[in-house]
């Protein structure tokens, strides 16, 4: 069908409407705490929503239907529901956070989660810590950006196909406008506005559901029966495997590992939780994101399905240049005018979402982590304040050149996947070392995040097709804690153990 002026109407007014309602925010930032924080007045079940928002990229919204619709050689590689599997682990590393991490960074009153780390072993493993953080975010980030701009490029191509470097051009539109809000508005319009676009991309996608089921002869009859003959619909594998990411024991493990890191000391995420009204709330809102996800990629899942059984019968007319492409090219080359310019705003949703979550933490970090500690001690709100938002349109280039360069690096879904769980291990074996003991100190924490860096590195350089990605947080932060503990027990203590005591409940 093509993308029609309808859809393009639908898409620019979704974008000029988003970008206004969070320039809206601007008002509201009176300091730089209300920057990076808010009021601390906000409902937990908007900012459940919120975090849900932010951890659903481009990435998953193409990559996860990409990933189900594919045929692999093996069921645990992908092609069936076994993502699930990692889903699961999601929802147990909620909970665990919710007892484990949470209670610290509210007792502390921790503007970032690397200010715990500095509670407990010093300002040189925050910095570490902090410095990590903002590599892993930023290449993380700039994959997800240049994921968005498939989609653009996707729609672009139907009406200009002489256009050169429409990725390019995709790019640059998708980071500028989600970089004009969050300049403006900081946290409180990144997270209502992650609310409007989690509406918008899953209403979408539920409307692409809906049109795959009336456009396959038969309907979820034949959806249903053919997907079961290929078995699309495996849910668990309990092969015991290192190189396929999708079985029980790596999505149990792993998925507990990897969530356990990105949403307890990832500042991307934790930030969503220190903008709770307390605890408690911090507490329901993560653990009610975890079921919200699970809905969402069942429903990703399921339209991945949907495609395979949908092309089967009605084949592609052009080239993929990977499967990455099948969920944008059906939505504007099979969606009905007005339908698809409303599907692909929706994608448009979770990307600018993601995006500016991560312009907001990284530029909180930057400031409440080293500028201000480490240059100007005494720098007042007001000069912070401007600041952060100069340091949020320079992240927003950063992320853009990135995201230029990920264009090279592969398929979107794994690659942001990977690049994160590297440094997420030496991330979560540090925390874990600050809340459950009391013999580790700055010497040990900082070797074992090293050493285990060094080992993650050399694990995805020589043993990639090996060890799955999923496994890669759990591997990385045993090292980090087994090194970090032992060392820590060589050395002795190097810096007070302030901290357990004024951590626990």
């Amino acid at each position: 069908m093509g993308f029609s002026a309808i859809d393009y109407a639908v898409l620019l007014i979704y974008l000029a409407g988003i970008t206004i309602f969070g320039v809206m925010f601007r008002k509201q930032q009176r300091t730089v705490k209300d920057y990076f924080l808010g009021d601390k007045n906000t409902s937990w079940i908007v900012i459940s929503l919120s975090i849900v928002a932010t951890e659903t990229s481009t990435l998953t919204l193409i990559g996860v239907p990409a990933l189900a619709y594919a045929n692999y050689a093996r069921p645990e590689q992908g092609g069936n529901f076994t993502y699930l599997q990692v889903v699961l682990g999601y929802i147990v590393a909620r909970i665990i956070i919710s007892f484990l991490f949470i209670p610290a960074y509210f007792r502390g009153n921790l503007l970032t989660a690397y200010e715990l780390l500095k509670n407990r072993f010093g300002v040189k493993t925050k910095n570490f810590a902090a410095s990590l953080f903002l590599i892993m975010r930023a290449l993380a980030e700039g994959v997800r950006v240049f994921a968005a701009s498939l989609v653009l490029s996707a729609v672009l191509s139907a009406s200009l196909p002489g256009l050169p470097y429409l990725w390019l051009w995709s790019i640059i539109i998708v980071g500028v406008l989600t970089l004009i809000y969050t300049f403006e508005g900081g946290i409180a319009a990144v997270i209502w506005t992650d609310l409007i676009q989690l509406v918008i991309y899953i209403g979408g996608s539920l409307l692409a559901a809906y049109e795959l089921v009336h456009l396959v002869p038969g309907g979820w009859n034949t959806i249903a029966a053919q997907a079961q003959a290929a078995g699309k619909f495996q849910l668990t594998s309990f092969k015991f495997d290192f190189g396929v990411p999708f079985t029980f024991w790596a999505g149990l493990l792993g998925g507990t590992f990897l969530t356990m890191a990105s949403h307890g000391t990832d500042q991307l995420l934790v930030q969503r939780l220190l903008t709770c009204r307390n605890k408690r709330e911090s507490q329901k809102a993560l653990i009610l994101s975890g079921f919200v996800i699970l809905f969402q990629f069942t429903l990703f899942l399921t339209i991945g399905v949907m495609l395979y059984v949908y092309y089967k019968s009605s084949p592609l007319t052009t080239k993929l240049a990977s499967n990455d492409e099948i969920f944008p090219t059906f939505i504007v080359q099979r969606l009905p005018h007005g339908i698809s310019g409303l599907v692909i705003a929706a994608i448009f949703a979770a990307a600018m979402s993601n995006l500016s979550g991560s312009l907001n933490s990284l530029s909180s970090s930057t400031v409440l982590d080293f500028y201000k500690p480490l240059l100007r001690p005494q720098a007042s709100d007001h000069d912070l304040l401007k600041l952060s938002r100069w340091l949020t349109a320079a992240w927003g280039i950063v992320l853009i050149a990135i995201a230029v360069l990920a264009s090279s690096w592969g398929s979107v879904f794994t690659t942001g996947l990977t690049i994160a769980s590297l440094v997420y291990g030496p991330m979560l074996g540090a925390f874990l070392l600050g809340v459950l003991t009391r013999r580790a100190n700055q010497v040990g924490v900082m070797t074992g995040m090293a050493l285990s860096l060094a080992f993650m590195l050399f694990i995805k350089i020589q043993f990639s097709a090996a060890v799955a990605w999923t496994w890669y947080v759990l591997i990385g932060t045993v090292v980090c804690f087994s090194v970090g503990y032992a060392v820590s027990l060589l050395k002795g203590a190097t810096v007070p153990d302030v901290a357990v005591e004024q951590m626990e409940p």
